[in-house]
This record gives C-alpha cells, sequence and structure tokens, in this order.
C-alpha cells in the first residue's frame, strides 16, 4: 500500500510540473505582447520604453528562464502581481475562492443525492416505465450545454417566477444558498446524468452476481438485498465517477459563474484573458489543474478501499 502511494504522489508531482510547464507556454504563446498592455497600450510607445518594460518583468529572457522563475515563486506562494489590478493573484484567489468552491459543494451534492437516487430507481424498477423515464430525463439534461440550462433556469425561477437571485454570490450561509441555488443547478445537471447513467448500469452489473441470485433463493427481502449486497457491490465505480465529476466542476465553473454573474475564480479567469492579465491566468489555470489532479489521485487510491476485486489487481 505505501509503495503504491508512493507511485501515485510520484505521478502527481509529474503531472503537475508538466501541467505547469504547458499552462505557462500556453498563456504566454497566445495572441498579445504583456509588455505593451504594461506599457498602457501603444499609443506613444516607443521602443526604447518598450524594452524597459521587458528588462523591468523579465519578459527578454528565454521562456524557460521565465518558467523556472515563475515556479519558483509559486512554490513559494508568491503568485505574482495582477497586471490589470495592481494586486497581488493570490489575494485575488483568496477573495474568490471561497465562493467558487461553495458552488461546487452545492453542485456536488446535488448530482450526488439526485443522481444515485435517480440510477438506485432505474435499476431497481429497470424494464419499467420508471426506467424509461430517468432515462429519457437524464439523456435529455446531458444533451443540454449548461450555459443554455444556466439562461432556461434564470428566465424561468428567476425572472418570470422571482423565486431565486439570478446575480451575485449572496452574503451568510442561508443568503449563499439562495444565491447559488440556481447556478448550483445548472452546474450539476450534466453531472447528474452521468452519475445516474452509472450507478444504474452499476447495480445491474453487482445483481447479476452469483451471490445476489443465492441471496434470493433463500428468502431475503429484496430491499435488504439491494442495500447490502447490490449497492454496496456497486460503490466502487459510483464513488469513482463521483469524484472524476466533482474534480472537473472547478473548470465547469467558468460558464456559469459569467451567466450569473458571480465573483468567482471562473469569473475572474474570463477577465484575465479578456485583458491579458497572465499572472492571474495562469495562477487560476494552474488552481484550476491542482485541484483536478489532487482529485483525481484521491479517488485512485480510495477505490481499492471500496472494491476488494481492484485492490487485488492492483497487489
Amino acid at each position: 500500500m505505501l509503495a503504491r502511494i508512493s507511485r501515485r504522489l510520484a505521478g502527481l508531482l509529474a503531472t503537475l510540473l508538466a501541467a505547469s510547464f504547458v499552462i505557462f507556454a500556453a498563456v504566454y504563446a497566445a495572441p498579445g505582447d504583456p509588455a505593451v498592455f504594461l506599457a498602457g497600450g501603444r499609443d506613444k510607445l516607443t521602443p526604447e520604453k518598450l524594452e524597459l518594460v521587458r528588462a523591468q518583468y523579465h519578459l527578454d529572457e528565454p521562456l524557460v528562464v521565465q518558467y523556472g522563475r515563475w515556479l519558483g515563486d509559486c512554490l513559494h506562494f508568491d503568485l505574482g502581481r495582477s497586471f490589470k489590478y495592481s494586486d497581488q493573484v493570490a489575494d485575488l484567489i483568496v477573495a474568490r475562492f471561497p465562493t467558487t468552491l461553495a458552488l461546487v459543494a452545492y453542485a456536488t451534492v446535488l448530482f450526488v443525492v439526485l443522481g444515485v437516487g435517480a440510477g438506485v430507481l432505474a435499476a431497481v424498477r429497470r424494464g419499467t416505465w420508471v426506467d424509461s423515464a430517468v432515462v429519457g430525463g437524464t439523456t435529455l439534461a446531458a444533451s443540454v450545454p449548461s450555459f443554455v440550462s444556466a439562461i432556461a433556469l434564470a428566465a424561468v425561477f428567476g425572472v418570470q417566477l422571482g423565486w431565486f437571485p439570478v446575480t451575485g454570490g449572496g452574503e451568510g450561509f442561508t443568503g449563499t444558498l439562495h444565491h447559488l441555488t440556481l447556478p448550483a443547478l445548472a452546474l450539476a445537471l450534466g453531472a447528474l446524468a452521468i452519475i445516474s447513467r452509472v450507478t444504474r448500469q452499476a447495480m445491474a452489473d453487482a445483481g447479476a452476481a452469483d451471490h445476489v441470485e443465492a441471496a434470493r433463493s433463500s428468502g431475503i427481502p429484496e430491499r435488504e438485498i439491494v442495500r447490502r449486497h447490490i449497492l454496496r457491490n456497486a460503490l466502487g465505480p459510483i464513488v469513482t465517477m463521483c469524484g472524476l465529476v466533482m474534480a472537473g466542476m472547478l473548470a465547469g465553473t467558468v460558464v456559469v459563474e459569467t451567466a450569473f454573474g458571480i465573483s468567482g475564480i471562473g469569473s475572474l479567469l474570463v477577465g484575465a484573458i479578456n485583458t491579458h492579465d497572465f499572472p492571474v491566468a495562469q495562477a487560476v489555470l494552474l488552481l484550476m489543474v491542482t485541484g483536478y489532479i489532487v482529485v483525481t489521485t484521491l479517488v485512485d487510491l480510495v477505490h481499492p478501499l471500496l472494491d476488494p476485486r481492484v485492490k487485488e489487481a492492483a497487489v
């Protein structure tokens, strides 16, 4: 087990290193010269002033040297200073990250509860109209893009019915829940469809096992069979997929936060890209990639604890 954890941690660090270089290089390969932006635009910009700005911000150095300097600063939690706001990038992220984290947590609760519940219901009622309704509803939910869902939810429940606010993140626990309900639902709809399908299929596979048939023949109530034998054996793929979907949601908040006017890291990333604020864009992208890699690694480590067959194969 310790050797497996060591291999996973080594892979995590190697992946983070490669991803950080790709992020740094890709941002600087984007259209636009950061030196021109730092100099205040092209109006009355002289070559001497441009070279001075490049030297001041080390933009005249080779890409590899700039990357090494940036990576070293990141390891010391120095993410640089925003070109647009002139504030520390770390302060901007710390101020906005709790809102995004609350949105992802809320959406995760929704898609786990509703998705797993719908999948269990479809598996138990397999072949009936209930199963068909769940499959049809989840197929429709998966086919609708998140920005379309956001607009539709805001128009119906926010504007017409007036049940929920359509902008802002709210204050306090109840205020935050009230403001983030529609964004979390828009973010969770596609994930809900995926989780319900995975749950349904995992329970169908677990229900076809020999020991389940033996339990039925022995007269054990169906509810106990579903809870103790089918659902328990299906937890491995269900938990794994829930973790992967939750990890990907951090990047998926960009569209939802923009649609609902939420001041999170997703909207911060959009603003940074539009204004060529490279330090902010690099830091936010690195945070998103780090969150995804860490969560997927944890899921990979937890999976053998839920499914002994995976543990035996790993050994």
